[in-house]
This record gives structure tokens, C-alpha cells and sequence, in this order.
């Protein structure tokens, strides 16, 4: 903060201005934007991994694998986003807590649930009550991201799956008749051609994330849309340094333009990821989609 921003009540024009948006609540909603942006980078990656697992185990063969596979991608389908935002990082977070507590507390023989508590020893709890106000917000953040990639994880394995089914068979079948082992065949041959038929539906996956992020304040994150509902109400004189009216507008539209913005430009890298991947792209009658093109 500047200088000069020791008295807000005398301040005018510009220093009222630079002094405003210089303060402790914009640094946090300008912090939140890091937040937002870090859940995406974060819970990108994770998705697609779990995304793959669960594809791949509901192709398994092994009747175990398949079945997690079939129960995880079902549970997408069937249970609406939000309980699984609010169930997962709470059960996450009581799981921990109640495997710390039976190892760091075993003299403790009361039960952890007493009626509507949920009651562990201090030194199992996450984070411990001394620990720094950053480390419980870090901890809350990755429970939250942790949460994030498990749902759409399992959406995510839906497209990869329905992916994989697509690719048409006679070139699998090709690769096997030139002697590729199933193996060789899937990492040549199947998953190369999966992304042009995956990317359509991870692109809407991504675009229903960057939608969801809002979703962080219910998991105990403060986001943007949070501190710009906070910062951006009217504010009188007497209890606040900086009054001002209903600025509401002003700052929920800022908002707009930046999702807007975060939408356009992946619609751009997924266009030209679809293109990239289309390039001689295989169809169901054999030929590639240069030649349909043509």
C-alpha cells in the first residue's frame, strides 16, 4: 500500500483509487484468482489420470478392476456434483483424521462418532490447532482439488471410454495382423487414434470446471466470486475505511468477462488440439478425415 493511503478520508481521484484497490480485501480477492487458477492446474491433470484408471479398469478383464470401473463411472452419471463436492472432501478428511487417530491415540477407546460429532483426539486432528492460518487453508484447498478430480474423473472416464469404444476395430485388427501385440497396438494404434473422438467431450469437461470453480466457498475455500460478493456491497463510512455504493454490478460483470475470456481461449487450444489429432484420423468406413475433406 502506498504512502500515502495512511487516511483514506483524504484521499480523492485517482490516490482514492490506487489506494482502494491496494487494500487488504482486494489482495485477497486478487490471491483468489491464484486460488481459482491453481484448482484448475492442479485438478486438470488428477481428472485425466483418474479419467484413464477408471476407463481402463472398466475394459479389464479382471472382474475386480471392471467392477470398480463400472461402479465409478455409473456414480457420475447417477449422483448430482454436488453431493459428491460436499461428501468427498468431508469423508477424505474423517478417513484421515479417524487413521491418525487410532495410531497416534490407541489408550483412546471412546467411539469417534457421539451422536452428530465426529471426535478424534488432538493430535490426530488435520491440520493440528497450532498449526499456522496457511496450512489449514492449504489443507482445505486440497481437499477441495482432491474432490474436484475425483468427480470429474469419473466423467472423464465416461468420454475416455466411449473413446476407446469408437476407434473402429479393423484397425486394431490391422495392427495385430502386421504382429503388434495388444500392447504395442494400444499405445500405437488405439490411443492415438481415441483423442480425436475423447477431446469433444474433455473440452466440455474443462469448460464445466472452469464453470464449477465457484463451487470452491462451499468446501471452505474463499474464491473469487466470494471476496468480489465481499468487497463489492455498499460500504457506509462508518464502518468502513473506503465507502462507496452497490458496486455489484461492476464487479460480478468484471467476473463475466474473465470467464468469458478463460472460455474463449480454451475453445482455441481444444480447436486446435481437435485439428492437430484429426489429421489422418481413422473413420468407421477406413478412410481418414483428409480424404473426407477433399
Amino acid at each position: 500500500m502506498m504512502s500515502f493511503c495512511g487516511d483514506p478520508a483524504s484521499l480523492a481521484g485517482y490516490q482514492w483509487w490506487l489506494c482502494y484497490l491496494t487494500n487488504n480485501n482486494h489482495f485477497s480477492l486478487y490471491s483468489s484468482f491464484l486460488t481459482v487458477m491453481a484448482l484448475l492446474a492442479l485438478t486438470a491433470p488428477l481428472a485425466m489420470i483418474l479419467g484413464f484408471a477408471g476407463a481402463l479398469a472398466r475394459r479389464s478383464g479382471i472382474f475386480p478392476l471392471n467392477l470398480f470401473g463400472q461402479i465409478y463411472t455409473s456414480l457420475a452419471r447417477s449422483v448430482p456434483e454436488i453431493i459428491f463436492f460436499l461428501f468427498v472432501p468431508i469423508a477424505m478428511d474423517q478417513a484421515f483424521e479417524y487413521i491418525r487417530h487410532k495410531i497416534k491415540c490407541p489408550e483412546v477407546t471412546d467411539p469417534v462418532y457421539q451422536g452428530n460429532d465426529f471426535v478424534v483426539c488432538a493430535a490426530a486432528k488435520l491440520p493440528l490447532s497450532t498449526s499456522d492460518a496457511w496450512v489449514h487453508s492449504t489443507y482445505g484447498f486440497l481437499l477441495a482439488a482432491l474432490g474436484f478430480a475425483i468427480v470429474f474423473g469419473a466423467h472423464a472416464a465416461n468420454t475416455i471410454h466411449g473413446a476407446l469404444n469408437a476407434v473402429p476395430k479393423n484397425q486394431l485388427e490391422t495392427a495385430a495382423s502386421y504382429g503388434m501385440s495388444r500392447r504395442q497396438s494400444f499405445w500405437r494404434i488405439h490411443l492415438p487414434q481415441m483423442w480425436g473422438y475423447a477431446l469433444p467431450g474433455l473440452s466440455n469437461l474443462w469448460m464445466i470446471l472452469i464453470k464449477a470453480t465457484p463451487l470452491l466457498f462451499l468446501l471452505g475455500v474463499e474464491d473469487m466470486v466470494y471476496w468480489a460478493g465481499q468487497i463489492s456491497g455498499t460500504k457506509t463510512a462508518a464502518y468502513y475505511d473506503y465507502p462507496h455504493g452497490d458496486w455489484r454490478l461492476g464487479y460480478f460483470a468484471a467476473l463475466l468477462v474473465f470467464y468469458l475470456l478463460m472460455t474463449r481461449v480454451s475453445e482455441i487450444v481444444f480447436g486446435r488440439l481437435s485439428a492437430h489429432f484429426a489429421t489422418g484420423q481413422a473413420t468407421l468406413g477406413g478412410g481418414s478425415t483428409q480424404g473426407l475433406q477433399a
